[in-house]
């Protein structure tokens, strides 16, 4: 049997392959839902929008652009996955529950970014204080806007304007 990567999975999911949405689902959904985890420490939430992200891969794996556009299927489910946690911040803010902040845990995309640069750049966002790297993270790594990063954090769109910038500046001050 040939292998299969999750590019081919999903372009097989827009042909209403079952097999292939459950092996994407097997693949995807673990990783997924610990990089969820991470944004969220209500586990029927993240739960939700695990169910919605695969339910909305399904409907739409045919608008899939993939690497025509540069893109993966991985980060693709992720753009969907961020963006129904960012609805259920929403839904939770309009019903006046606020979601349990998250517990701080050393995240493996900043140890992975932190060593894909070379030991300046890494030394400088291990450098950075918690709340700017977590603005980078969402609006570079998880390519969020700054609505979707400020009600991701639980901030005003205004002060993530700030963190941002506030981060660069340190960036380049600490690689000057």
């Amino acid at each position: 049997m040939p292998v299969v990567d999750e590019e081919q999975l999903v372009r097989a999911v827009a042909r209403g392959d079952r097999a292939a949405f459950e092996d994407l689902y097997r693949r995807t959904a673990p990783w997924l839902t610990v990089r969820l985890r991470r944004r969220c420490s209500d586990d029927q939430v993240v739960a939700e929008v695990v169910q919605e992200t695969y339910l909305a891969v399904w409907r739409a794996a045919g608008s899939f652009a993939g690497s025509a556009v540069d893109g993966t299927a991985v980060g693709w489910l992720w753009a969907i996955a961020a963006r129904r946690l960012v609805d259920a911040f929403r839904r939770r803010a309009r019903q006046e529950r606020p979601l349990p902040p998250a517990e701080p845990v050393p995240a493996a995309e900043d140890e992975v970014l932190a060593g894909t640069f070379d030991d300046a750049v890494g030394g400088a966002l291990r450098d950075l204080a918690p709340d700017l790297r977590q603005v980078l993270q969402a609006m570079v790594l998880d390519g969020l806007t700054v609505r979707e990063t400020a009600v991701l954090l639980g901030v005003p769109e205004g002060t993530v304007k700030t963190r941002a910038r506030r981060a660069r500046i340190a960036l380049r001050e600490a690689l000057s």
